[in-house]
């Protein structure tokens, strides 16, 4: 698979949300209309609802995760458990190389300290995402 980063940076600076941003560049690899990718994504930005939450760019990896890993059995839903380990292992690396995980704390809004600007959380997030999701 080629790397989709500079497609999230792009998105970015056209205006998508940092969830939009990472999210809409994989749609295609998991089967996703982009449209409805970019409504649901919508809500999260700025930490889910400008409430500087769980950082965008990482929820967006983490639904394109669910939609890469899930088996979408409605009536035997059984890979639930495979997917978050995979999940967890982008949250703990995306953690790892941008400091926090929540949004308010990677723009250091209580510290003045930035840990990962919005841009570098949204490379990080897909940069993870490739390698742990779409790694097979």
């Amino acid at each position: 698979m080629e790397s989709r980063v500079a497609d999230c940076a792009a998105l970015h600076a056209k205006g998508y949300n940092c969830a939009q941003a990472v999210a809409c560049a994989y749609a295609d690899l998991v089967g996703a209309d982009k449209q409805a990718l970019f409504a649901a994504t919508e809500g999260l930005g700025l930490g889910m609802g400008c409430m500087e939450g769980t950082c965008g760019a990482l929820s967006g990896a983490c639904i394109i995760c669910g939609l890469a890993k899930s088996g979408a059995d409605l009536d035997n839903p059984t890979t639930k458990g495979a997917t978050y380990k995979v999940s967890r292992r982008i949250v703990e690396q995306f953690a790892e190389a941008c400091g926090a995980t929540r949004c308010r704390d990677l723009k250091g809004i209580d510290t003045g300290e930035v840990l990962c600007s919005c841009p570098q959380c949204i490379e990080n997030a897909a940069r993870i995402l490739e390698n742990v999701a779409f790694a097979e």
